[in-house]
């Protein structure tokens, strides 16, 4: 079989995606194809929470005191939303090329209900109980679900009749790996790993709104003490540095992909002062909103 890299530029050239740059979601609900011919620059981001399998190129991420490096037949699996800085690097002027699969909340629950009926043990890691990150290198049939996830891709007919049992069985490889433990603590509500999902759900919900630590450390059911500690070990960030990056990053995309003026997009996240909101999208982006436009 071809490799993973192979199998994904087969389909960028079926479906005329050999333009992108970017992502688009495929024909399976959830899945999204991502490819960037030039890559980028170190520049801040927020990763979405899902599984992320890349088939050609490299990214390195920065976050916090900990660089996380993956490539061909690598996957990363994201817990919770993360904003941090990531490069990423063309090989041989060939493209990056990848995948990102959104985790099914029923879905999840129900494989980690199965999983745990049939007294599954998960694989204990380094990074337990640690931030909501991590990167993989596939193992023999991590690898062969993804090429076949890739291949049914290529076939409108497979597509429909075997795509959501290929997402199924991609998530139960994940699951199952080394990294598991990620996807189980998200499926516990009453952990930890669990409540401060819940809180970051609501962050990237209602970042406009005028929200506290307090109200945060309630919709987690946790003291502020305890909400606290939680949060900065799931995210290597305090509440309030993780919702300023949210709301930089949502005002990034709407002077970008909407037009807005940089008081408006100030405004739509939550800041009050134009001023203030200038100064900090400087700090974290390295350029003035109005440059951002350009």
């Amino acid at each position: 079989m071809n490799s993973l890299g192979d199998l994904m530029q087969i389909y960028a050239d079926r479906y005329n995606l050999n333009e992108l740059e970017g992502i688009k979601e495929t024909a399976v609900s959830g899945v999204y194809f991502y490819r960037s011919s030039k890559g980028n620059q170190r520049q801040p981001f927020v990763y979405q929470s899902g599984i992320i399998v890349l088939g050609q190129g490299h990214k390195q991420i920065h976050i916090g005191n900990q660089p996380v490096n993956y490539g061909p037949d690598d996957y990363l699996v994201v817990g919770v939303p993360m904003p941090l800085e990531c490069e990423a690097f063309p090989e041989d002027n060939e493209p990056l090329l990848g995948l990102t699969i959104n985790v099914d909340s029923t879905l999840l629950h129900r494989l980690v209900n199965e999983l745990e009926a049939a007294d599954f043990q998960v694989p204990r890691s380094a990074n337990q109980d640690g931030f909501g990150l991590t990167s993989v290198k596939m193992a023999d049939d991590m690898l062969d679900s993804c090429k076949r996830l890739m291949l049914a891709l290529h076939s409108d007919l497979d597509t429909k009749m075997l795509g959501e049992s290929l997402i199924n069985e991609i998530v139960y490889r994940v699951l199952t790996g080394s990294e598991g433990h990620v996807l189980f603590n998200l499926a516990h509500h009453d952990g930890q790993y669990a409540r401060v999902a819940k809180a970051l759900n609501k962050m990237h919900r209602s970042y406009a709104d005028g929200l506290t630590v307090q109200h945060l450390a309630e919709e987690a059911n946790m003291s502020i003490s305890a909400f606290h500690s939680a949060f900065r070990k799931v995210t290597l960030e305090s509440p309030l540095q993780y919702l300023k990056k949210v709301r930089l990053n949502k005002a990034k995309e709407l002077i970008q992909l909407e037009g807005l003026r940089v008081n408006e997009a100030a405004h739509s996240v939550g800041y009050s002062s134009t001023s203030q909101f200038s100064r900090e999208f400087k700090r974290h982006f390295n350029m003035t909103p109005k440059g951002s436009a350009a």
